[in-house]
């Protein structure tokens, strides 16, 4: 099962029914100069959103963005975000992967992010991040086939972990490789977290932001200015939900979950909005 992809909510650990018409969000998309592909519609400022990305289930009354798994279908009548894990592979899908499109340490051996037991890729050489661009590339397109209308690619900040083998430059290359396949497919593309990174969306081409914990850590400024207070804020304790909801709750779009996100009516569903 996905499960939370932030680094801090890991730390912590370790220790369809339709939306009403009134709801419905109005998609307006365009050519593109010079070619055939559309321009991405983006998420309304401040809509109601649901983060289900730990399974689906009907969205709950006044959600206008709901995120879900590439592996499920949208939500009829939202604004769609589809989730895919594109830093990192998932869980004993290595051998999916050519080996040497896997990071290495100097021993040669794979790095994983301990976390989650995930391989992570190697964006290191131009080369390496086409060809695993290429990859996720056809997962972006699958969720443009299912009526998406944008990608979340998870694990921008896994630089920040491996700092020795990978750096932000690397990350925003490959992002940028990323965000042109998804337009290319009409999808808006958003940053996942990485409030270092924020400033860098002209030269990524990312379009709005997915902030897990941004009340919590105070983040929310920077994604705000940023991507013109089209972020999607997700909370997982009610001092995160009440420090969001405090400064942000008439610009953003926010909602607690509970950490693993799961759906409604498992015995640790918990979803609070301002």
């Amino acid at each position: 099962m996905t499960r939370v992809r932030t680094r801090r909510a890991a730390a912590a650990l370790a220790g369809a029914a339709v939306v009403p018409a009134a709801l419905l969000v109005t998609l307006v998309v365009a050519p593109r100069d010079g070619g055939g592909a559309r321009e991405p519609a983006l998420p309304p400022p401040g809509a109601g959103v649901d983060y289900q990305i730990g399974g689906a289930y009907d969205p709950p009354p006044g959600v206008e963005v709901v995120v879900r798994d590439r592996g499920d279908d949208p939500a009829p009548g939202a604004y769609n975000v589809c989730y895919v894990n594109a830093f990192q592979a998932q869980p004993g899908a290595e051998d999916r992967w050519d080996p040497d499109l896997l990071l290495r340490d100097a021993a040669g051996e794979v790095v994983y992010d301990e976390d989650w037991g995930e391989a992570v890729l190697d964006l290191r050489t131009a080369g390496k991040r086409e060809r695993i661009a290429a990859k996720v590339g056809r997962w972006i397109d699958g969720c443009a086939e299912r009526g998406y209308q944008a990608v979340e690619p998870d694990n921008l900040d896994t630089y920040t972990r491996f700092p020795r083998l990978l750096t932000a430059g690397h990350a925003r290359a490959y992002a940028a490789l990323l965000a042109g396949r998804a337009h290319d497919r009409g999808l808006a593309v958003a940053q996942k977290n990485t409030a270092e990174l924020a400033p860098d969306r002209a030269r990524t081409g990312l379009d709005f932001a997915v902030a897990e914990e941004c009340g919590e850590y105070d983040e929310c400024a920077a994604y705000a200015a940023a991507f013109d207070d089209r972020v999607l804020v997700v909370e997982y304790t009610p001092g995160g939900l009440a420090a969001a909801c405090g400064q942000w709750a008439d610009r953003l779009s926010i909602v607690r979950r509970d950490r693993a996100v799961s759906p409604e009516g498992a015995a640790d569903y918990v979803r609070e909005t301002c």
